[in-house]
């Protein structure tokens, strides 16, 4: 395991926060130095989609002076935060990682991009994603090593964080695309539970998959930002009309009693690079008594299965009028994907349907025993551009099903690249998963 199990040793945005409330740094100099890092790595990594440095500045002295003003701030006043280009921006252009919507500028803010603003956020950019946020890769590198691939779909995302662009990004997850990015880039990943965070405004390619996530070099921040983004939307048929887990509240909380942690021998566990299941091994010594370790259900394979028809049979028909009027101008891994797609019946999509609804009661029923699932985040360490933007195959289970799960940049691979320790909670109990979390951390410190 790596020896960093917390941030980088810089300060945390919650400390920053307070720094710029209290007047001992404005956001003007944060933003700056975003912008000197941006300027010096951007065009190795290419994490941005659209960054205007004169707006940047000029709503970052805004925000400086509200403050002067006397004026209320936010959770994240003066933060700058990326924003993966799948999410409309109204005042930036969100182009999809497609040349389709090149220069596509929307109307109205998507529901996160409203509640960043309303806590204060400078919201600095778009981050680059894969075309449509599907499989096409985009041309983001790793920071960690520029021949290999940052994750998709939010690969700017997670490279912008990683590369210290921004302390914090927002990312979306309807297979493995914050988990995995976050694995790869060696950061801090959190898909909250599903209908916590309002999908509003962000492109859909799965009504029924399709989750945000966020990004981050520590935590306990992360937890903020979930916090800022969860609320009830009731344009997204997801959200849900009651309270919501308090993140932060939950990452600073001392566990009652010490958690009780559950490996799962996967059906895809033979895919784990050597260094995964060492360093897997290696934390479940280190946690001792405190982890069980058990077999998959044989229901789990199915599960995988099950992802896979239903993603296939949405996305289809979201992109109905890309690949009717745009097909030239789709990659080949995207026609290639919409023509397995197209095999998929109304049928075995009922039927995957029922499968995901027992799988989810299912699992309302298996946290009762544990605080939290540890498996891998992926199968390795970030693979070569050239390959692709890696299997998403550690995450789908848990993303069918909508379950909370946190990436901890814990292991290290073969060439000494990150790989994430990937945390799986019960479904609505994001802030147990977040406690749990940070008691894991401070365990592996003693």
């Amino acid at each position: 395991m790596t020896e960093n199990v917390e941030s980088s040793g810089a300060p945390s945005v919650r400390e920053s926060v307070e720094r710029i409330v209290g007047g001992t740094l404005s956001s003007a100099k944060l933003a700056g130095a975003c912008i000197e890092r941006i300027d010096s790595t951007e065009d190795e990594i290419a994490a941005w989609a659209y960054l205007d440095r004169d707006a940047v500045r000029a709503g970052a002295n805004a925000l400086d002076e509200l403050r002067r003003r006397g004026r209320p701030t936010g959770q994240l006043h003066g933060i700058p935060v990326g924003v993966k280009d799948n999410i409309d921006t109204a005042d930036m252009p969100t182009e999809r990682g497609s040349s389709i919507y090149r220069g596509r500028r929307p109307e109205t803010n998507a529901a996160v991009v409203e509640r960043l603003r309303e806590a204060g956020a400078l919201v600095m950019g778009k981050t680059v994603c894969t075309e449509l946020a599907w499989m096409e890769p985009a041309a983001t590198r790793n920071p960690h090593d520029l021949s290999r691939t940052p994750g998709g779909s939010s690969s700017g995302s997670a490279a912008a964080v990683a590369a210290g662009h921004v302390p914090l990004s927002i990312g979306s997850q309807t297979g493995g695309s914050v988990i995995r990015p976050a694995s790869y880039c060696g950061i801090y990943g959190f898909k909250p539970s599903s209908g916590i965070v309002s999908r509003r405004g962000v492109f859909e390619t799965s009504p029924t998959l399709d989750q945000v996530g966020v990004f981050g070099n520590d935590l306990g921040d992360v937890a903020l930002l979930a916090d800022v983004l969860g609320g009830y939307d009731a344009a997204d048929p997801q959200s849900y009309l009651a309270p919501r887990p308090r993140m932060l509240e939950g990452w600073l909380a001392e566990p009652p009693v010490e958690p009780d942690f559950v490996w799962i021998d996967m059906p895809y566990a033979s895919r784990y690079s050597t260094a995964a299941v060492d360093g897997s091994d290696e934390l479940l010594d280190a946690l001792g008594e405190h982890a069980e370790r058990i077999s998959s259900p044989q229901s789990f394979a199915a599960l995988i299965e099950c992802h896979k028809v239903i993603y296939e049979y949405e996305i289809y028909r979201c992109l109905a009028d890309e690949r009717e009027h745009h097909a030239d101008e789709l990659g080949a891994t995207t026609r290639q994907g919409l023509d397995a797609a197209a095999r998929r019946s109304e049928a075995e999509y009922r039927e995957a349907l029922d499968v995901r609804s027992a799988a989810i009661e299912w699992f309302g029923q298996f946290f009762h025993d544990y605080d939290a699932i540890v498996t891998p985040s992926a199968l390795g360490e970030a693979p070569p551009v050239e390959a692709g933007t890696g299997d998403p195959v550690c995450c789908v289970i848990w993303t069918l099903c909508g379950l909370p799960c946190i990436s901890l940049p814990l292991l290290a691979g073969e060439s000494d690249l990150p790989i994430g320790v990937q945390l799986v909670g019960a479904p609505g109990a994001d802030h147990r998963l977040l406690r749990t979390a940070r008691w894991l951390l401070n365990h592996l410190r003693e």
